[in-house]
């Protein structure tokens, strides 16, 4: 069995990145996130996401990447605003897109 080496999600995009590249990726992805996030109208702008306090050392001495893989999912799944005519949810600058298109559903 081959195995995969371990990832760590980033609590901003939610996508997976390598051990050593998760630190170069982080600094990069919020200043995209806050270049994307000026631009938005006021009323979808969000706070700036905040790193999940987890503590990251179990008793033996090794990383708990589950539990720090879980807070940092669950931080970018928060960043998803929802439609307020379907209920999806949808990263702010791709809910402007969908709202285009989106229509009440009609009672039969």
């Amino acid at each position: 069995m081959i195995r995969r080496p371990p990832t760590i999600v980033c609590y901003i995009c939610g996508r997976e990145y390598g051990t050593k590249s998760i630190s170069i990726h982080e600094p990069q992805c919020l200043k995209k996130w806050h270049n994307e996030n000026n631009l938005l109208p006021k009323e979808l702008r969000r706070p700036e996401p905040k790193k999940p306090e987890v503590r990251t050392i179990s008793a033996k001495g090794f990383y708990d990447l589950d539990a720090l893989n879980e807070a940092a999912w669950k931080s970018a799944q928060s960043q998803l605003v929802p439609c307020n005519i379907c209920g999806r949810t949808f990263l702010p600058d791709r809910l402007i897109v969908h709202q285009r298109s989106c229509k009440p559903k009609v009672a039969k």
